[in-house]
């Protein structure tokens, strides 16, 4: 089969042609037809989440969409034929292994839509409920334009919130049809000074997939009033710095199972959620669409087309 892989940590993806994986009693073969691009996966390469046990080739990928293929003998959820998606053991391949957090795939959707679900939409929906969002309240979602920010605007408006988002100009629009109230251009301004001059008395809570550095995070910090909430994909938190501010302070861990991924596709069938794809690139493309992910260019999600 073709599959993107490594040869070792620090290594360029290349495309590689590689044995269809076996499966064991638990696992589910899935030819695939696309796989979603995330952060994690050139983070992954480059060795950021390093095992000494790792094997090589590593295929890269996790999100991915397709068609099962096999089930081992203690599968009875899925059979052959079945339309999926979720997360896999390498989907920037022809063929991959699901984890358990599989689930069958939103009706009406088109594979290239799904494989843009499942890491983005669950880190989204388990930041907003983490973050405790309630009506009434103003939420900054720092980071709103990209694959989980624009999902965490949607969470966060369905929840009830007023939604203030990052945007450059050419975002605008797109980010009021998801729900945003109010915009600021991280471009233009520091992001703190723009929300405080919208809201001097303070928000009630910052959903930040951006800031790396905690220094960054400290700032936006200073927009959220006592008594509120800032949460972050990054674990660039102090939270006993915040504490001490009467903030509480949240390192989000996503955990995501078929339950949740089972939610999401209702939510999706239902109009309630859009899904917004920025780039669709071939299997051969991947290397590169990497490079434009981790040069933090994209603008939503980049599907991988098998």
């Amino acid at each position: 089969m073709r599959a993107i892989a490594i040869s070792g940590f620090g290594q360029e993806p290349e495309l590689m042609t590689l044995p269809i994986p076996a499966p064991r009693p638990d696992d589910v073969l899935v030819r695939l037809h696309a796989a979603g691009l995330n952060p994690i996966d050139w983070k992954i390469a480059d060795g950021s989440f390093r095992t000494s046990a790792q094997d090589f080739p590593l295929v890269l990928g996790i999100d991915g969409a397709g068609v099962v293929d096999k089930v081992g003998p203690a599968v009875t959820t899925f059979r052959p034929g079945d339309e999926v998606y979720g997360q896999f053991r390498g989907s920037y391949a022809d063929y991959a292994l699901a984890t358990p957090v599989l689930a069958p795939m939103p009706k009406g959707m088109i594979f290239s839509q799904a494989a843009a679900v499942p890491i983005a939409t669950t880190t989204a929906y388990n930041l907003v409920e983490t973050a405790k969002v309630i009506p009434g309240q103003i939420v900054l979602v720092s980071g709103a334009t990209g694959g989980v920010g624009q999902q965490a605007v949607q969470f966060a408006v369905g929840a009830g919130a007023t939604v203030i988002a990052t945007a450059t100009a050419d975002m605008a629009e797109h980010m009021r049809r998801l729900g945003a109230a109010e915009l600021v251009d991280h471009t233009l301004r520091p992001v703190a000074e723009q929300v405080l001059a919208l809201h001097p008395g303070g928000i009630d809570a910052v959903l930040d997939v951006v800031s790396a550095d905690p220094v960054a995070l400290t700032e936006l910090a200073q927009t959220v009033r006592p008594g509120g909430t800032v949460a972050t994909t990054l674990f660039s938190a102090d939270p006993e710095a915040l504490a001490a501010r009467e903030i509480v302070g949240v390192n989000l861990n996503n955990k995501a199972g078929a339950e949740l991924l089972t939610l999401v596709a209702d939510l999706i069938d239902a109009g309630k959620l859009l899904v917004r794809i920025d780039n669709l690139v071939s299997l051969r493309d991947a290397p590169a669409a990497l490079d434009r992910n981790k040069a933090g260019l994209s603008r939503g999600k980049t599907v991988i087309e098998i």
